[in-house]
């Protein structure tokens, strides 16, 4: 993608910001229409059911590594020049934090993408989860909790100052990940048809993960001909809300694509839910459902610093790039989630909550 004519006539933070508000755009259009969760596929599967939201996960999942192992095939896109993959990983931060991500997710009833979607549709329930996440996470990486959250994120990290490509670890060839992203999606499609998803459906979950790699083809190409130093990165929700927080209370603020990203998935999700008619103001239906929100979202604004990502970020874009450490997030907060439905909202033993 030749952009250097373009940046004649836009600034590079401009331009960058306005990636991310395209990428965000198309997430938030898809999360909203999809109904896309992490926390409701992870809820469902621990009540023994592999059931639409689920289906709808792999779906979004299996298309984001398929449309970016496609780009990276094609050269559109290097998964080298990630900043996720070109960073120390911390395998400690992916345990804890993903553990404590997918509690949290749990108890405020949906992940930080997902609160951000909900937002937008007038659930005031999931804005003032989502404003906890955004100071939680920012006090995570750089305020009280940095300190704590370096210690442990410090306890067990990748080698070699670099994180860990999972295909080249295991010796498979480049095409493999492709392969493997087709296999999930077949899976899928599987269950698709058992639950008889309908074609929108399924064109809005398949958009989740064309965002996710539409994110990394833009910055990559970005990053190619800027003058100054562009991270290449994709639809992330840990770093961005922090950083889109901090936009607005400092004096001089900087564009980047994480600025756009934000008011972008809020824009697409507002636009989806107007034209489905399902705007709606909503609220705490009592004080026992804001501790559990608040303290759900406390839980995932540190687990995502220290895990290095989100249910989106870690789950599905670092995912889409194969990186150790985001593999083995996704997987603690799929067991943290479902040990906390088991204890919170099945009770434990003997008293089995239907989904």
């Amino acid at each position: 993608m030749d952009l250097v004519a373009l940046l004649d006539v836009v600034d590079e933070p401009v331009l960058a910001a306005l990636f991310g508000l395209l990428t965000g755009v198309v997430f938030g259009v898809a999360a909203q229409r999809s109904q896309f969760c992490l926390r409701a596929a992870t809820v469902e599967f621990a009540r023994g059911r592999l059931g639409p939201r689920v289906a709808v996960w792999l779906l979004a999942f299996s298309t984001a590594v398929i449309w970016v192992q496609g780009a990276a095939l094609l050269d559109l896109f290097e998964v080298g020049e990630a900043r996720m993959m070109a960073v120390a990983g911390s395998w400690s931060g992916a345990i804890i934090g993903g553990l404590m991500f997918g509690a949290g997710m749990v108890l405020a009833r949906g992940c930080s993408g997902r609160l951000l979607v909900l937002a937008a549709t007038g659930n005031l329930r999931s804005v003032v989860s989502g404003l906890i996440f955004a100071v939680v996470a920012q006090m995570s990486l750089h305020g009280w909790l940095a300190p704590l959250r370096g210690w442990l994120a410090g306890l067990w990290v990748t080698p070699g100052g670099a994180n860990v490509n999972l295909l080249t670890a295991l010796g498979l060839p480049d095409a493999a990940g492709l392969v493997l992203g087709m296999a999930i999606a077949a899976l899928a499609f599987v269950l698709v048809r058992r639950n008889g998803l309908g074609l929108s459906t399924m064109v809005f979950a398949s958009g989740v993960g064309f965002a996710v790699a539409l994110g990394w083809v833009l910055t990559y190409s970005l990053a190619q001909v800027a003058f100054e130093p562009m991270a290449v990165t994709s639809a992330t929700f840990s770093g961005p809300s922090a950083n889109t927080l901090m936009f607005f209370l400092t004096e001089n603020p900087v564009l980047d694509f994480d600025i756009g990203l934000v008011p972008g998935v809020f824009l697409g999700a507002l636009l989806a839910a107007a034209w489905g008619r399902e705007l709606k103001f909503q609220g705490f239906e009592g004080e026992g459902q804001m501790r559990r929100s608040m303290t759900g979202a406390a839980l995932m604004g540190f687990g995502a610093m220290l895990a290095g990502g989100c249910a989106i970020g870690a789950g599905v874009t670092g995912g889409s790039i194969f990186v150790a450490t985001a593999w083995l997030a996704l997987f603690c907060m799929w067991v943290g989630a479902g040990v906390t439905d088991w204890l919170v909202d099945q009770g434990g033993v003997g008293q089995r909550v239907p989904a």
